[in-house]
């Protein structure tokens, strides 16, 4: 698996009137090729590791597999070297940083174009908005969340990201159960695809829909997360800063909680307020 982190680059600093050199270390950015049944699907930009998860996961946002019982096979190359219990994983291909996915059948939903995904955009394979809402359903109240938990969950989340205290440069999405324990945390220079990983794991250990979750981002919340959280079953989401105007419209839409500006003891709702108690 390749370095998340690319230590030794030598760099100038200036502090202080004066310059300096020394050793830093930056994120790795790498291009992934995905490929539906042999046929090029999409390069995503993603900082390596868990390619697995993010090529099943960005399936799963997409709408083209909705369950992971619909994917036969997932060969990766090489040079990744990945792999995961309870999917096939064949090392054969030629070239390297590269998945090959194979469904059972037709996959639900054929991208009108190929994809490129880049670090900064997580829905990049649809022509239309209305592509990706067809496919939401409207989340059910379910359980509430006690507010109390949820700033301390961006301290587990800080505490988790390793890669983040070496280089500052990753965002990191995290999944947490109603009472605020940690299921899964996945980290990436795109903050879409740290989320991609983290359903991608869910949906590989069948815990999709995730009706009893939170969902905590490091980043602003786009329109993107929220459309992949909703996919996904997520019922509250949090995000560290801002959310979009389509963001808090698209969650008032589909019944999920909104919270932004989760920071020390204080945060804001945009949306889904009856989910939280007190």
């Amino acid at each position: 698996m390749a370095k998340s982190a690319a230590p030794g680059l030598q760099v100038r600093r200036w502090s202080a009137g004066q310059w300096t050199e020394s050793p830093d270390a930056v994120v790795t950015e790498e291009p992934l090729q995905l490929m539906l049944g042999g046929e090029p699907l999409s390069v995503v930009m993603r900082t390596p590791g868990q390619d697995i998860e993010l090529c099943v996961g960005l399936m799963f946002s997409e709408g083209i597999v909705r369950t992971i019982e619909e994917v036969t096979l997932i060969r990766i190359s090489a040079e990744a070297a990945e792999d995961d219990e309870g999917v096939r994983v064949a090392a054969d291909l030629v070239e390297s940083n590269q998945v090959d996915l194979h469904l059972a059948g037709a996959p639900r939903r054929k991208p009108e174009r190929s994809m490129l995904s880049s670090s900064a955009c997580g829905v990049c394979g649809t022509v239309l908005i209305e592509d990706l809402r067809r496919d939401l359903a409207t989340l059910p109240d379910g359980r509430k969340v006690d507010p109390s938990i949820l700033p301390g969950l961006v301290d587990k989340l800080r505490e988790k990201q390793g890669v983040f205290e070496r280089t500052g440069g990753l965002h990191a999405a995290g999944l947490f159960s109603a009472t605020g324990k940690l299921l899964y945390l996945r980290e990436d220079i795109g903050r879409h695809n740290a989320v991609d990983k983290v359903v991608g794991r869910a949906l590989l250990d069948g815990v999709i829909p995730a009706a009893t979750s939170v969902l905590v981002v490091s980043g602003r919340a786009g329109y993107e997360i929220v459309q992949k959280s909703i996919s996904a079953g997520i019922p509250v989401l949090a995000a560290v800063g801002a959310p979009s105007s389509l963001a808090v419209a698209l969650a008032r839409e589909f019944n999920q909680t909104l919270i932004g500006f989760l920071r020390g003891d204080r945060f804001n709702v945009y949306a889904g307020p009856e989910r939280l108690t007190r």
